[in-house]
């Protein structure tokens, strides 16, 4: 009996510290994905909506702890005469209906309310068009003059990294081109599924500038645990000038250096699947990527400009070194837009990561590079396959990469 009671007060123990561990794992002052620290208006009605009820079910749990606790401790085994059954007590039974039923009506009024909150649309300055695919984000801005003074005059197409104008209400028009993706950046708004075929719309606004992530939160596939998202909120200079920056016209590398030949290898090799605007061939002539004809999505990141981002490959890996990456996300508000504005410095490069993606594409992040092993997809691939690139032809694909900014 002993042995049985001591058994019983060490499964207790380690239930209360796994328990305590897990809660405070929760409370956690820096988690990057924290619905409970908005960073938006919308973001706050949600957590101003589940604060509440999160309260009302931990006393309901504490009270149904209590008395489970109270039931076995009081009430248990003793050899006694087992008691008198009854039926039960009407007004306890009709109490226990009522108090829950009023309890969900208090929630669903004001969800319902919030719901068409979140859903409002009409005040929104800016267009994002979001397209999820296997397994990354493509962020297209089509022309509209509204967008902050001088809006966008010419479409821009990017990739992994959303950016927006800090305190303005953005529209985002979710959609996908294979497979039901989710898109959610938790301190800026809730989830919203982007669905082939469909077109749904979500309200986005950050009240400081910095850096907000996020994560595909529908299973997409094999490397759906590698498709997340950043959000990158400007003051209304800064992203006007992040505008400016990827409009502005393809400036060729000099003659002679590792980042021209980087492009000739980039052309031979790459552009029949990523656009780099204002790119042209050894005929003078615009190069215009194809990824329709060789990926089954029919879309592949548009690398323009790639050194503005700081992320690659689904946002999974990063451009930037950790330290550097640490400098930028921990940035002041004030401090953020002229440090992101600044793109990936040749100090900052993480050359590491971005050469072992070159290396072996298939390697760094699961992808359907064999078109054979997935259903019939027309010999197209649900990835980038591995180009078979040498070192030295890496080494200069790198060099002209960390120009393009």
């Amino acid at each position: 009996m002993t042995n049985l009671r001591t058994r019983y007060r060490r499964s207790a123990l380690s239930a209360a510290a796994v328990g305590a561990l897990t809660l405070l794992a929760g409370c956690a002052k820096d988690a990057p994905q924290d619905t409970f620290q908005p960073a938006g208006e919308n973001a706050r009605e949600i957590n101003n909506l589940q604060r509440p009820p999160f309260m009302i079910a931990g006393v309901v749990l504490v009270i149904v702890i209590g008395v489970v606790f109270l039931c076995v401790i009081k009430f248990r085994d003793r050899g006694q005469v087992i008691p008198k059954q009854t039926h039960g007590k009407p007004a306890l039974e009709i109490a226990l209906t009522i108090i829950p039923a009023l309890i969900l009506i208090g929630i669903g009024i004001p969800t319902v309310k919030t719901l068409f909150d979140l859903a409002k649309t009409s005040d929104t300055q800016c267009v994002v068009n979001v397209t999820g695919q296997q397994w990354w984000w493509e962020y297209d801005y089509p022309v509209q003059p509204g967008c902050l003074p001088g809006g966008i005059t010419q479409p821009i197409v990017t990739a992994n990294q959303m950016v927006i104008p800090a305190g303005q209400h953005v529209l985002l028009r979710i959609t996908s081109r294979d497979v039901i993706h989710s898109f959610w950046i938790p301190k800026l708004n809730g989830k919203r599924d982007a669905v082939p075929g469909r077109v749904h719309t979500l309200r986005m606004q950050a009240d400081q500038p910095g850096m907000y992530l996020g994560q595909c939160t529908e299973f997409c596939g094999l490397s759906h645990a590698y498709m997340r998202m950043e959000a990158v909120a400007l003051d209304a200079p800064g992203f006007s000038a992040w505008v400016t920056n990827q409009l502005a016209a393809y400036t060729p590398p000099p003659a002679g250096t590792p980042a021209a030949d980087g492009e000739a290898v980039f052309l031979a090799n790459c552009s029949r699947c990523h656009q780099v605007n204002g790119i042209a061939g050894s005929d003078g002539k615009p190069v215009i990527a194809r990824p329709d004809l060789w990926v089954y999505s029919g879309a592949t990141p548009n690398l323009t400009n790639l050194m503005t981002r700081t992320t690659f490959a689904g946002a999974s890996f990063d451009l930037l070194t950790p330290d550097c990456r640490a400098k930028l996300v921990d940035a002041k508000s004030a401090d953020f837009t002229a440090l992101y504005l600044k793109g990936v410095e040749a100090n900052c490069l993480d050359a590491v990561q971005l050469r072992e993606w070159l290396r072996n594409p298939p390697g760094k992040k699961p992808m359907y590079t064999d078109a054979t092993k997935l259903g019939p997809t027309n010999g197209k691939t649900r990835g980038m396959p591995n180009l078979g690139l040498s070192e030295n032809q890496i080494d200069q694909i790198i060099a002209y990469l960390a120009e393009r900014k």
